[in-house]
This record gives structure tokens, C-alpha cells and sequence, in this order.
């Protein structure tokens, strides 16, 4: 059953960000919510769970879109399991502690799509993609971590008992 729920969610989620969000976009500008969800599995459950989730969501990003197969999939599992090797080694665990390895994760992975996709650019046109396209999204997926991090923490996690 909960595999099931699992998949269901994951497919929800790539199918509304294929459709949903890519048509509300600031400034031609979205978040990877499978990037953000692969960082808070391993922020909140640890490395090897954040790298399993991140091969899955990028599997399937990848068998569903026309890149390179495999980027997502390997990408995403990396980031997973580098926001759970940075939650290890955190002593706040807030939720807006996300942020900062949320966001460098962004910019790890949105770099690697950066040079495999760029073969034929500048060094400027480079340049140019990171500082006006690359950062607002690793920004922007930063963010969306803290408010995904903060319901979980609100809402999902169960009070303890006393």
C-alpha cells in the first residue's frame, strides 16, 4: 500500500511539474520540485533514503523527457544523498536549515545540466546562464524547500508522546 502511495505521488508531482508549473513560472524561472524532493528525503530521513528517492525521480524524469538519459537519474540520486551527508553533519535541523544545502545542491546539479547541455557556448553566454538563470533557480528551489520542510515538520511529523 504505501509503495503504491509512493508512486502515485511520484507521478503526480513529475506530471504537475511537466504541466502545471511549468506554465507558472516567474521570469521563465521554476523549481525542481523532484531536485527538492530528493534534498529533503536525505535532509530529513538520511543519505542512502535521499539517494534512492532522487534515482527514482530521476529515472522517471528521464524515461518521460527527450535529455540525456541518465543525467536525472544520477543527478538527483547525488543530491540526495549529498542533503543527507549535510543534514548529518548539521546541529539544527529547522526548517530553515534546508535552505542552504537545498540551495547548493540546486546550483551542483543545474551546473552538471548546465555543461552537458552548453557544449557550444561562450565562456559570457555562460556566465550569463548561471548568474540569471541558474541562481534564481537554485534560489527559488531553496525556498520552496523551507516551505516544503515546514509542513512536513508541521504537519507530518507526529508529535512525540509524553
Amino acid at each position: 500500500m504505501k509503495i503504491s502511495v509512493y508512486a502515485i505521488f511520484i507521478l503526480f508531482l513529475i506530471s504537475f511539474q511537466a504541466t502545471l508549473l511549468h506554465s507558472l513560472n516567474p521570469f521563465g524561472i521554476q523549481p525542481d520540485l523532484c531536485l527538492v524532493i530528493a534534498c529533503l528525503v536525505g535532509f530529513r530521513t538520511g543519505h542512502i533514503p535521499g539517494a534512492i528517492v532522487g534515482f527514482g525521480l530521476g529515472f522517471i524524469q528521464d524515461v518521460f523527457s527527450a535529455g540525456l538519459f541518465g543525467l536525472n537519474m544520477f543527478t538527483k540520486a547525488g543530491v540526495g544523498f549529498l542533503a543527507g551527508v549535510f543534514a548529518r553533519n548539521l546541529a539544527n535541523r529547522a526548517p530553515h536549515a534546508a535552505f542552504v544545502p537545498i540551495v547548493a545542491c540546486s546550483v551542483l546539479s543545474s551546473t552538471v545540466f548546465l555543461l552537458s547541455s552548453r557544449m557550444g557556448m561562450g565562456l559570457g553566454e555562460m556566465l550569463h546562464a548561471f548568474s540569471f538563470i541558474l541562481l534564481p533557480q537554485a534560489i527559488l528551489d531553496g525556498l520552496a524547500a523551507i516551505v516544503a520542510n515546514w509542513v512536513i515538520v508541521q504537519w507530518l511529523v507526529e508529535a512525540p508522546s509524553s
